[in-house]
């Protein structure tokens, strides 16, 4: 885990003791109707994103279209869209949420990742990911049931070649590093900062002391400070992973609109939305991840009202 007292801006932009930050999930754009997103302007609305004052930009990784599932996220293959996005922008921390770790071959995504940590000067966070989607197991010839004992071994292998010069580890579902070879680049502040997304098979045990950060989807008061209890005694004398959440999520035009869930959608207007972040923000919530797919309004609708009234609000309070 990152030494929390040489924490890298890219991470404490978005995890910072005691504030609460902002995020959006890729694509940038509302699409209620179709599995498929346009990507119309989505350079200028990243730079909006940047300007409003969010604090990342989460890139999806979903290497098929799921009938089944109805969302095949911003299509375009995670690193190189974060890549690309590094180029439109210039402060924002950009991440994944998640990569999913069991179907990649943890060299690469080392590779890949640190590529992009280099290329956005080290605003990048690494999420990671089992998947949503176990129809897309079979297609890479993994099992699914070996998700979890692969995804802890994955990330050690990312860990070793980030960290490590002329690394020497012997694997069981990957290769063996001989004290031979070197990965570069190097993370641009000394550690990459990893995330884990969703539970990830994992035990709170494994997550408390394992990853920087941790991301579910799980809003629920009782269960946000349940979940906080258990990694800080999980964690013991160590600090605990940064624990946000993702919701899709629909800004209702009405500012004074209550609070309203409809299965996995919250919609709501502002005014409520800023009481209620800021209390998650005193419950220790330190991140949300906004997915404007079922938005009834344009992004760059919802990302004026934000960065006009619910951003500053959460800065001044």
């Amino acid at each position: 885990m990152l030494d929390t007292t040489a924490m890298p801006q890219s991470f404490s932009r978005v995890f910072c003791e005691g504030r609460l930050s902002v995020g959006l999930i890729t694509p940038l754009e509302a699409y209620p109707d179709s599995p498929f997103p346009t990507l119309k302007d989505h350079q200028q609305v990243a730079k909006q994103a940047e300007d409003a004052g969010f604090g990342s930009i989460w890139v999806r990784d979903v290497p098929f279209y799921d009938p089944n599932f109805g969302d095949a996220a911003q299509m375009l293959d995670p690193f190189v869209y974060a890549g690309y996005l590094a180029a439109v922008t210039e402060r924002i921390t950009i991440g994944t949420t998640g990569i999913v770790l069991p179907l990649r071959e943890p060299v690469s995504v080392a590779k890949q990742a640190l590529s992009v940590d280099r290329l956005t000067e080290g605003r990048f966070i690494l999420g990671l990911s089992t998947g949503d989607r176990p129809v897309e197991y079979p297609a890479f010839n993994i099992d699914f049931e070996d998700r979890g004992e692969r995804y802890r071994e994955a990330v050690e292998v990312i860990r070793i070649l980030s960290e490590t010069r002329f690394p020497k580890a012997e694997t069981l579902r990957f290769g063996t590093f001989s004290g031979n070879l070197d990965m570069h680049p190097k993370p641009v502040h000394g550690c990459l900062p990893i995330m884990a997304v969703g539970r990830a098979r994992q035990p709170i045990e494994w997550l408390a002391k394992s990853v920087d950060a941790w991301i579910w989807a799980v809003d629920d008061d009782t269960a946000i400070r349940d979940i906080l209890t258990a990694l800080r005694d999980a964690a013991g004398e160590g600090t605990p992973p940064a624990y946000g959440y993702s919701t899709f999520f629909d800004l209702d035009p009405n500012p004074d609109a209550p609070y309203q869930r409809f299965y996995n959608v919250v919609r709501i207007g502002r005014k409520a939305l800023i009481e209620r972040l800021l209390h998650h923000r005193d419950l220790g919530v330190r991140h949300v991840a906004l997915n404007l797919k079922p938005s009834q309004r344009a992004a760059q609708s919802v990302i004026d009202e934000m960065g006009s009234h619910v951003l500053p609000a959460l800065e001044a309070a």
